[in-house]
C-alpha cells in the first residue's frame, strides 16, 4: 500500500485532520499512542477500523520524510 492510499484530507471529515483513509481516525492518534509507549497492536485495537497495512505505510512515509531531512541539513 502507498502511504497516499492510507491517508486521506477532506475537509468534511474531522475539519480536514489528516485520517486514516475511510476511517475518521487522525493520523496524529498513532504518533500520540507510540509517544506513550503503546503497541501499534494496541493502537490497532483501540481502532479497528484501521488496518496494519495503512498503519505501516503511514510510518514508512514518516521514515522517509526524516532521513530526506536529516540529508538536508
Amino acid at each position: 500500500m502507498r502511504h497516499t492510499d492510507a491517508i486521506s484530507i477532506d475537509p468534511d471529515v474531522q475539519g480536514g485532520t489528516t485520517c486514516f483513509a475511510g476511517t475518521r481516525v487522525p493520523v496524529r492518534s498513532l504518533f500520540d499512542a507510540l509517544k506513550r509507549g503503546r503497541t501499534v497492536d494496541y493502537f490497532l485495537s483501540q481502532f479497528p477500523s484501521v488496518t496494519p497495512e495503512q498503519v505501516t505505510a503511514v510510518l514508512d512515509r514518516a521514515s522517509e520524510m526524516l532521513v530526506v531531512a536529516g540529508e538536508r541539513e
